[in-house]
């Protein structure tokens, strides 16, 4: 069944999401199979539920047997529903074998389009474009093929470039571009963002990355060495007491644990930087903190509280980001179902006056003091 084929090539590729076989032919067989992406010992496979009478069955399949298995199945069903990142495919065989397929991208339905050409996801750093530092980093291959098992982490490198695009205008043309990236750890990102910036674009740019492992850093800076870039450079040291710039243009912390958010958005507030892009991890803070008599119902329980309180804190970094003069907003990072910490806070320095402190009622109700808060104050002297 060829056309069947092309049609689970065309959807079951690396933005692949679900499928669902339906209606079956024999009435005696298995009346549906799930199928999705897994990720299984560091290796995504394919793993299918199937249901037969009252029993369940597991099958985990590479990629190129799930797609064989697949249009075997389907010999056996006349319904097949196919979800990936950038559409769906409603696909019905009919008695003699006839495959008629309707899809849709987004809310719109999409012409019938030649099976044999994968519609695919738009990259800034495209599939198989061979890239130095992501073979060093263990994410391609010799040959720039993408490891299988390191997919997630090359979608996270493009949806951070991304945001990056995103706050390009903000960013000044006239001069370098001075970036801080707090927290860098290996610098997928630190070194996916200076490839964008300076090798795609072609901006001048000084890029540097801070963390507290000094194998790590070193590691860094012979791959910085090694690939020519001369304008990133690493170095060991905690977010809190780094002193080793007076402007930056643009701050970035990825998963900085904890309160070391909270000191690394304190800079970026104190350096007047035009762009702040963070995502927060291990937000334990306010967890210790957070009282209410009237929450108390739902704050006895534990993993309730944690969540409510991870949520608090991140909510009332952005409304003091906002009263220092931002416009902010907290994105989806990655999908939930890669990770659960993938919350971005994005906030660009707007024109004009600081903005309103009504932040300050939340912590009084909820008796919390983020440490954002009490950098602020002991910079301002205020005594909230």
């Amino acid at each position: 069944m060829a056309e069947m084929k092309e049609i689970l090539n065309k959807y079951m590729d690396q933005e692949f999401r679900s499928a669902v076989l339906s209606s079956p032919r024999n009435a005696q067989g298995g009346h549906k199979i799930q199928i999705r992406p897994v990720k299984l010992k560091g290796e995504i496979v394919c793993q299918a539920t199937e249901y037969i009478g009252a029993k369940v069955y597991h099958h985990n399949l590479p990629w190129p047997l799930a797609i064989e298995q697949t249009a075997a199945w389907m010999e056996q069903y006349r319904q097949l529903q196919l979800s990936a990142a950038w559409g769906q495919a409603h696909v019905w065989v009919s008695k003699k074998g006839k495959v008629s397929v309707k899809e849709k991208a987004g809310c719109s339905c999409v012409k019938q389009q030649d099976l044999s050409h994968n519609r695919k996801k738009r990259y800034i750093l495209e599939p198989g474009q061979k890239v130095g530092f992501l073979e060093d980093l263990g994410v391609q291959t010799k040959e720039g093929k993408i490891i299988t098992a390191r997919y997630d982490k090359f979608r996270q490198i493009n949806r951070f470039l991304e945001f990056v695009e995103d706050v390009l205008p903000k960013l000044p043309k006239e001069k370098e571009i001075t970036i801080l990236d707090f927290g860098c750890g290996k610098s997928y990102l630190t070194f996916a963002m200076y490839h964008y910036l300076k090798e795609l674009k072609g901006l001048a740019v000084k890029i540097i990355g801070l963390d507290l492992k000094e194998d790590v850093i070193a590691n860094c800076n012979q791959l910085a060495e090694k690939y020519g870039y001369k304008g990133l450079h690493f170095y060991v040291g905690d977010i809190a007491n780094y002193n080793g710039s007076d402007q930056v243009d643009m701050v970035v912390t990825l998963h900085a644990c904890d309160t070391a958010t909270d000191y690394a958005l304190d800079k970026a507030v104190r350096w007047g930087a035009k762009v702040i892009l963070s995502v927060p991890c291990c937000q334990h803070e306010l967890n210790g903190q957070i009282q209410n008599d009237i929450l108390e119902p739902v704050l006895r329980y534990g993993l309730l509280k944690e969540r409510m309180a991870a949520l608090i804190t991140d909510g009332l970094r952005a409304q003091i980001l906002e009263s220092k003069g931002y416009d902010v907003q907290i994105l989806e990072f990655i999908d939930m179902e890669h990770t659960p910490k993938n919350i971005l806070i994005r906030a660009v320095k707007r024109q004009g006056k600081d903005g309103r402190e009504d932040y300050r009622q939340l912590m009084e109700f909820l008796q919390v003091k983020p440490t954002l808060a009490r950098l602020q104050e002991e910079r301002t002297g205020q005594n909230g």
